[in-house]
């Protein structure tokens, strides 16, 4: 396998389980030191001794990401990173009516201020080195209305617009930023849905099925790689695919 990314360091936000846990397990086997961001120290653990017996590295560092203070002491444990991958979510559906406050907050808080900060403070740090890449995880809702998503939805096109407009400032330094709209995907927090769920979910898309987790993971690795190096300011559509109308 190739060594793609060795030399570099990558941290993974919410890296202990679907999605980050796959892009977090592969960076390291392509040779990158990985921290891995979670709030469980022991799923924490588990995914350092899968990276290490795999003969990668990867440490783990806890944070809340809902807590700013929490998010800068993340960014001040990672250090020095060289790709950044914001993946770590929230998603709680609900009508109007039944949409909080305090869920408002915390859906911007987690998925769209974690990383405005991560980014702030991670970021100059490439540009002044001349390289470094960063990818978002969004969502297809992010722009294709859903029923009971719309904060979810609001709080991941904020990120869609932010990943935009940092690609503009960090650019010319050598930084990349994009991000993934990924679609609907089979991981342990989906099946959690049902299957009735997840089925009606698939045949809304082109290909009717709904993703492999390995799938979307393999999409968010591409765009930190070096063979994404003309790719900038995009939202990559990892969603299979939108139906016409009619």
């Amino acid at each position: 396998m190739t060594q793609e990314f060795s030399g570099s360091t990558a941290l993974v936000t919410g890296g202990t389980a679907g999605i980050g846990r796959g892009v977090a397990l592969r960076l390291a086997a392509l040779g990158a030191d990985v921290v891995v961001h979670g709030r469980d120290p022991e799923r924490g653990a588990e995914v350092v001794a899968e990276a290490g017996a795999a003969g990668g590295r990867a440490r783990f560092v806890a944070a809340d990401l809902s807590d700013p203070g929490d998010v800068l002491r993340l960014a001040a444990a990672a250090g020095a990173v060289d790709v950044l991958v914001n993946n770590a979510g929230v998603y709680r559906f609900a009508a109007a009516a039944d949409s909080t406050a305090e869920m408002f907050d915390l859906h911007m808080a987690v998925n769209a201020r974690a990383p405005m900060l991560l980014v702030g403070a991670l970021v100059p740090g490439m540009a002044e080195r001349g390289r470094g890449a960063v990818v978002n995880l969004s969502t297809l809702a992010a722009s294709i209305p859903a029923r009971g998503a719309a904060v979810y939805g609001a709080s991941k096109a904020a990120l869609e617009i932010m990943t935009r407009v940092w690609a503009d400032e960090f650019g010319a330094r050598g930084v990349r930023v994009n991000a993934v709209a990924s679609g609907p995907v089979r991981t342990p927090g989906t099946v959690e849905m049902g299957e009735d769920t997840l089925a009606a979910v698939a045949h809304s898309t082109v290909l009717h099925r709904v993703g492999e987790l390995d799938e979307i993971v393999e999409a968010i690795v591409f765009l930190a790689s070096d063979r994404a190096g003309y790719v900038t300011g995009t939202v990559l559509g990892a969603y299979g695919g939108q139906q016409a109308i009619g």
